[in-house]
């Protein structure tokens, strides 16, 4: 099956910034290239952190008018304050920066983002920054055509995974989201393919209608006709 990475979708041309970067240059920086967010990176290429367009704006929010209601707004306005009265990237960033690695799923990786509300992932590998992804690049995985998700679902989860014949089942795909129908010869193997089906990229959910022509669950299966799916599956 498709397990597209990290690696496949990042950019690997990332503009960063230094610790010692101003305030005017990281606003520039940003303007010039068309970014939300700058990774912060040591002199080894390590990244301390990542500055975004909302920490940026925080000298703005902090010379609002109007007093805070809360104990949580009162704890917000002093560290807004403390932020407007940093003039370089050390003290403007969001540290420790949320970071990928170019070998996770982009799935994973989505999660990440969303987990952490932040619209880019720094990726680095041994610690040292070599690319960037931004929630487009990782958008675009979900961007497969229907007909092409059905197809894989019907090589490689029935038919190389779980030794099905694709005749017996039905995959229909729309925009994403998967029905499956259809049978398949153990009861087990139900929620084995709903599992695969949902890894395959462009996937959004799976809706399972599979019935089985025997039930295993309960059954010792000897090793010899056992089926692996812990491994990819056979050419």
């Amino acid at each position: 099956m498709s397990k597209r990475t990290v690696a496949d979708v990042m950019t690997r041309e990332v503009v960063t910034a230094r610790p010692d970067t101003g305030y005017a240059d990281l606003v520039r920086l940003m303007a010039d290239n068309s970014v939300s967010a700058l990774p912060v990176t040591g002199v080894d290429g390590t990244v301390v952190g990542v500055v975004s367009e909302a920490d940026l704006l925080a000298k703005e929010s902090a010379r609002a008018d109007g007093r805070p209601h809360s104990l949580v707004a009162l704890l917000r306005r002093h560290h807004d304050r403390d932020r407007a009265a940093a003039a370089v990237a050390a003290g403007l960033m969001s540290t420790p920066a949320v970071t990928t690695t170019p070998r996770t799923r982009v799935n994973e990786a989505a999660r990440t983002m969303a987990e952490h509300r932040v619209k880019r992932l720094p990726v680095v590998e041994g610690g040292v920054l070599v690319g960037v992804v931004s929630r487009a690049d990782l958008l675009g995985v979900f961007l497969r055509g229907d007909d092409e998700i059905a197809a894989e679902i019907r090589r490689d989860v029935f038919e190389r995974s779980l030794d099905t014949p694709a005749e017996r089942v039905r995959v229909a795909v729309a925009d994403g989201h998967v029905v499956l129908d259809g049978e398949v010869e153990r009861r087990s193997w139900v929620r084995v393919a709903a599992e695969l089906a949902e890894r395959v990229d462009g996937v959004v959910s799976v809706m399972n209608r599979l019935s089985w022509s025997w039930d295993d669950t309960g059954v010792t299966i000897p090793e010899a006709m056992a089926v692996d799916i812990r491994h990819e599956p056979r050419p």
